[in-house]
């Protein structure tokens, strides 16, 4: 058997985004406005994040403030 990139490599990403869905980190932790997936789950398009479910998750993390008590203690 000759092994290709492709051959070691998808079964890498498919492990990696299963788990990143089942723990719904990164761009798996909010739904998709492309495919209308919901947080958790894997976008409909293979080994694959739609761009604006990454779009949507960065708008996400901008909107959080990531050290609450210490900005309102300054």
């Amino acid at each position: 058997m000759q092994y290709t990139a492709t051959t070691i490599t998808d079964p890498i990403l498919d492990t990696l985004y299963e788990t990143l869905r089942l723990y719904q980190h990164g761009a798996h932790s909010v739904p998709c406005p492309d495919c209308h997936v919901g947080p958790g789950q894997l976008c409909l398009a293979r080994r694959s994040i739609h761009r604006g479910r990454r779009r949507a998750y960065r708008a996400k993390l901008e909107a959080v403030e990531l050290v609450p008590l210490l900005a309102a203690a300054a």
